[in-house]
């Protein structure tokens, strides 16, 4: 299950900037149904398991719950307390906006799809075709989380999907339970997110996919419609998609959105 990180106080940004996310997630502060606490209460924040690290950084304010994206999905589906879900892929939100469940999705970043192995390498894999050959470990998320879609998106861009499948011996429910099966040696392999390698500082050896498998890796951002904070809600996203928010995932590896 995710853990919560809770913090006490939650910063305000200018009405200016609240109005703007507003406008971008189909909702205000002042709209119909579940109304705003106070923007001085932290946001709850259901976030994918991937901005584990930078999230605390560019908010240390607000009540965290990572995960993976999909079962994140269900949580808020099931009725779940959130002010706001940030998933690693469009599909979620989209399916919750489609629901009616939360604001307009708003993209606040991209990443990059990795193959990694541990760092002494047994395997001796050097680029992603080593992961078809006979006796090859390999773990990769499951279906429903977007770091498990788009290592099936890879292979099937690289026609390789029957050879890896076969040696898939583990399915994880996020992207972090990867990393640490293939830093433990558990997994000779596994695909994880360039910005998760590089928190991993040396505990697993990258290899770059190549082009023509590269799916688009984008992380969405959006308010929940049965937010009872939603001051806050909006106070988070704007944070995020603030100069300074945008400037702390560069740092931790992400890409522009």
């Amino acid at each position: 299950m995710p853990s919560a990180r809770l913090i006490r106080s939650v910063a305000i940004l200018p009405a200016a900037a609240l109005a703007a996310v507003a406008a971008g997630c189909g909702s205000s502060a002042t709209s119909s149904g579940p109304t705003s606490a106070s923007a001085a209460t932290p946001a709850v924040v259901l976030a994918a398991a991937s901005l584990t690290k930078v999230f605390p950084e560019i908010e240390p304010a607000a009540k965290y719950s990572f995960g993976g994206s999909g079962a994140l999905q269900m949580q808020i589906e099931s009725g779940a307390p959130a002010d706001v879900f940030a998933a690693a892929s469009p599909k979620q939100p989209d399916a919750l906006y489609a629901k009616g469940l939360v604001g307009k999705p708003v993209q606040f970043a991209s990443n990059r799809l990795v193959l990694v192995t541990p760092a002494a390498n047994p395997a001796h894999i050097t680029s992603v075709s080593d992961i078809t050959r006979p006796g090859v470990k390999l773990v990769i998320c499951n279906a429903t989380v977007p770091c498990g879609d788009y290592a099936r998106t890879a292979f099937t861009n690289l026609g390789i999907t029957a050879a890896a499948t076969k040696n898939v011996v583990s399915e994880t429910t996020d992207v972090t339970q990867v990393l640490a099966d293939v830093a433990l040696g558990q997994a000779d392999a596994g695909f994880v997110y360039i910005t998760d390698a590089d928190a991993a500082q040396g505990k697993v050896h990258v290899i770059a996919l190549p082009a023509q498998a590269k799916p688009a890796t984008k992380d969405f951002i959006a308010v929940v419609k049965a937010s009872h904070n939603r001051a806050a809600a909006e106070a988070f996203i704007a944070k995020v998609l603030s100069s300074e928010g945008q400037a702390k995932l560069r740092a931790d590896g992400f890409g522009s959105p």
